[in-house]
This record gives structure tokens, C-alpha cells and sequence, in this order.
């Protein structure tokens, strides 16, 4: 870790020390809130979770405090960051994000209770649990397989544009399964008939080399593949798209929100606000093998008009016909 990164995680950590001193006085619980992403443009999940909290009667500023920790999109940052509030007086840690920060709480923690909100990995196989009715150990969740869903995405994909020949898939080489992710595009692509680029990026100043690279303009369309830091990068990737008029399916709503054209996908707000209630279980006392992970299987098309008519795509009925939102 560079020194400068160094001194901000301390900077941020010391900045909190009187709030969880606050907490320990008044015996409120404070709940760690592990993630991959960034503050600003995941207000909306955490809103989400709060409101799960709030189902099993906590407010945050009332009866509960959360004691945030941002990755920002840099994985390298989780464990440390994980450490940091394994020290720290925290009840229980929600861990989002990715898989990327689940591993990192559970290496950080065999006694806190931990809370995952994972789309990138079935936590079976992965290991990260025991087994989804009985996880063991100290960590329970939510979880769905949204980065297995790229095939899914291509298929729609095709559908939108039936004339390509050529897709490009932007991946991030930094992401825990991007490479799995790349070979199910590759196999699905092969099953439509489609040539497949690949393109890595896990910078903004790579994301922009991609966009411009001759790969991607000799394609027909863009499969964003899911990960925590191109979300973080959403507005970017979404004016990048409309910039180069690439029609562009994504691993999330809050993609089409930003002016994206097509997602398809689960709803992360409903995944954190469940981890939320858990959280809260957890803190009223419910002990964690008593709970076992929970598979969100509520998938979302979403549609955004005024995309398509900017990108000039016409969308073809079949597709309107099953969207589940179409932004006007």
C-alpha cells in the first residue's frame, strides 16, 4: 500500500474514533459497513439497507450507528479496511460489494457476526460458506448470480442489434471472476453466431483507451461485464457509450438510470435492503447460524427510450414486451 493511501485509511479511521466512543458509551450498536464501491453513487443501496435495518426496529441515529468503509473501487484496500473494523468496537460487519469484500470480513473475523450482499459468485462454490441452509461459522447472507448472467445480457443484446457480427465485452481484469466471466460470454457468443472482443480495463484512463480502441469500433455492441468499480464508473462508461454510439447492455438498473441503454438484472436494492434486516436480526439477538443465506432470484430488464432513439435503435417489440421498466 503507497503511504499516501496508507495515511488516508488512518485519516478516515481516527476521524470516526469519537463516534464509536459516543456508541460504546451509550451502548448503541455500531454496524461495520464493508464495500467495494464508493459513497456517493451507492447512496441508494445504502438507503436500501437502512431501510432494512429499519425493519427489525433500527434507526440509524436513534438506536444504531454504521461505521462506513469505502474501497472506492480499489480491491487491494478491502483488507486492510476489514482489519480496521475488526478492531474497532462494531457489533457486526455488512460486507458488500462483491465477493472481494465477503473474503476480506471473513479473513479479517472469526468472532464478529458478518452480513454479505454478493451478485458476483454462488458462495457455495466459492467458499465462503458451508452450505446455504446451514453457512457455519460466523458468516450468513444474500447473494445472486448476476455475473453469471452475461450470456442472458448477450442474447439480449442480440436481439436489440440482430445485424452485429461483432460484440465487445468490457471486463475488469482487477474483478475476482473476471475471467470466468469472459469465458461464458465467449461460449454464449459462439452459440449466436458472434465474434466476441474482449476488452480489460481497470482504470478510467484504460476505460477511455478502450472505448477508442479499433476492437470496439468495429463492433455492433458493448457487454459491460459486472463488477463493483465500473459501477463506481457508471456515468462514465454510460456518456463513453453514447459518445462512440455503441448500444451497451449492463449488470445493473442504476446503469440505465445514468443514461445507459439496456440491463438486465437482480435488484441490488432489494439484496441490500434483506442484508439489512439480517444486520438487524443479528443485533436483536437471532443468532447467525439460524439464519441461512438467501438467493435473490428477481431479475430486471430495463429499458431506456431516450437512449435508443440518441443511439438511433429500435427497439423490437419482443423486447418492450418483457421489459420490466422502460425509462421514457
Amino acid at each position: 500500500m503507497r503511504r499516501r493511501e496508507f495515511i488516508t485509511l488512518l485519516g478516515g479511521a481516527a476521524a470516526t474514533w469519537p463516534v464509536l466512543a459516543h456508541a460504546q458509551q451509550t451502548g448503541i450498536p455500531v454496524i461495520g459497513f464493508l464495500s467495494s464501491r464508493s459513497p456517493g453513487e451507492a447512496a441508494k443501496v445504502v438507503a436500501a439497507f437502512q431501510d432494512g435495518l429499519s425493519e427489525s426496529g433500527h434507526i440509524v441515529g436513534r438506536n444504531v450507528t454504521i461505521e462506513f468503509r469505502w474501497a472506492e473501487g480499489q480491491y487491494d484496500r478491502l483488507p486492510p479496511l476489514a482489519a480496521d473494523l475488526a478492531r474497532r468496537p462494531v457489533a457486526i460487519i455488512a460486507a458488500v460489494g462483491g465477493s472481494v469484500s465477503a473474503f476480506a470480513a471473513k479473513a479479517a473475523t472469526t468472532a464478529l457476526p458478518i452480513v454479505f450482499a454478493i451478485g458476483d459468485m454462488d458462495p457455495v462454490k466459492g467458499g465462503l460458506v458451508a452450505s446455504l441452509n446451514r453457512p457455519g461459522g460466523n458468516i450468513t447472507g444474500v447473494f445472486s448470480l448476476n455475473s453469471s448472467l452475461g450470456p442472458k445480457r448477450l442474447e439480449l443484446l442480440h436481439e436489440v442489434v440482430p445485424k452485429a457480427a461483432i460484440i465487445g465485452m468490457l471486463v475488469n481484469p482487477n474483478y475476482r471472476d473476471a475471467e470466468i466471466q469472459v469465458r461464458d460470454a465467449q461460449a454464449a457468443a459462439v452459440a449466436l453466431g458472434l465474434q466476441l472482443h474482449v476488452l480489460r480495463a481497470g482504470t478510467e484512463r484504460e476505460i477511455e483507451a478502450a472505448f477508442a480502441s479499433a476492437e470496439l469500433k468495429q463492433a455492433s455492441g458493448l457487454l459491460v461485464a459486472n463488477d463493483a468499480y465500473f459501477m463506481s464508473q457508471r456515468e462514465q462508461l454510460a456518456a463513453q457509450a453514447a459518445r462512440h454510439l455503441v448500444p451497451a447492455i449492463y449488470s445493473a438498473r442504476e446503469w440505465v438510470e445514468a443514461g445507459g441503454l439496456m440491463s438486465y438484472a437482480p435488484s441490488f436494492a432489494d439484496m441490500y435492503r434483506q442484508a439489512g434486516v439480517y444486520v438487524g436480526r443479528i443485533i436483536n439477538g437471532t443468532k447467525v447460524a439460524d439464519l441461512p443465506v438467501i438467493q435473490s432470484a428477481k431479475f430486471q430488464l430495463v429499458l431506456n427510450l431516450k437512449t435508443a432513439r440518441a443511439l438511433g435503435v429500435e427497439l423490437p417489440p419482443k423486447v418492450l414486451a418483457i421489459a420490466d421498466d422502460v425509462i421514457e
